[in-house]
């Protein structure tokens, strides 16, 4: 979802773009990943690859740490040999959510000097390879993102128009607050990133505000006038494998990290979008 995205940016753009799938590069393999790298000879490496399945992860940890930790590490490896720069995408999920633990006290968004501390190993995997990369490089940007949202994948925007054409009323938690991130606004930052050698280490980059799933389930519906009663719920009432972190805005402490529009406008660009391809 977010590398068709990136790519459809950087050639926007006018890089010139070497965009590969799971099936043309497997970041696990490291010797496979130095050859494909070397002979792309890229002056920057955006690295798109990850497990996102956050349950799965649960139950297949060592899965999920090869891909977001080891094979972030392997990209970035790589990158390194050859001198260019490593723009690699993390997320909320490497902070536990707990209000009182963000900068600022409660309700502050987190920012790049906030204490990690995933509670998932989702987020230990993606925490692992935020090490691996700062580890391989100085050349190195780590964006944290949150929500995401966009063609090309599976993802919470298009799960609630599915429903809401399907049925007359969903519910939806109302205790779980991020920022909801359309993937195109997320890919135009980080291809500007892969621009920029001297912003390195960790930045945050997210859609602007804050909302609760079901508001974002609201402003769908609300949006594509699709009429379907959203009813407001918590977490345990619809228990997962995974705890989720209750709390995950992003916000950022650096004048470098770009600033992404509000998380509205972002659904409002998607569904337009969607709209676009439909006809």
């Amino acid at each position: 979802m977010l590398g068709q995205a990136v790519a459809a940016a950087a050639t926007r753009l006018g890089h010139d773009v070497v965009a590969l799938s799971r099936a043309e590069l497997d970041v696990t393999d490291a010797a496979h990943v130095r050859r494909v790298v070397a002979a792309a000879e890229p002056r920057a490496v955006v690295n798109c690859a990850a497990w996102t399945d956050v349950d799965g992860a649960e139950t297949a940890e060592a899965a999920a740490t090869a891909i977001n930790g080891e094979g972030a590490g392997n990209v970035a490896r790589a990158a390194a040999e050859i001198g260019a720069r490593i723009v690699h995408v993390s997320t909320d999920y490497v902070f536990d959510g707990v209000r009182e633990h963000a900068a600022g006290g409660s309700g502050e968004p987190w920012i790049e000097s906030d204490a990690v501390n995933p509670i998932g190993a989702y987020g230990r995997s993606k925490l692992a390879g935020e090490e691996q990369v700062a580890a391989a490089t100085d050349e190195h940007a780590i964006v944290r993102t949150a929500w995401l949202f966009g063609a090309g994948g599976r993802n919470f925007v298009d799960t609630m128009l599915a429903l809401g054409h399907e049925r007359d009323e969903v519910s939806v938690v109302t205790d779980q607050v991020g920022s909801p991130t359309w993937t195109v606004h997320l890919a135009e930052a980080l291809v500007e990133l892969s621009e920029r050698s001297d912003d390195v280490g960790v930045l945050h980059a997210a859609g602007a505000g804050a909302c609760s799933w079901y508001e974002l389930a609201v402003e769908v519906f609300d949006r594509a006038g699709v009429r379907c009663r959203v009813l407001p719920t918590t977490s345990d009432r619809f228990p997962r494998p995974a705890r989720r972190p209750a709390y995950s805005v992003l916000g950022t402490e650096r004048d470098e990290a770009p600033v992404l529009p509000p998380w509205q406008d972002g659904v409002a660009a998607y569904l337009t979008e969607k709209a676009v391809v439909a006809r």
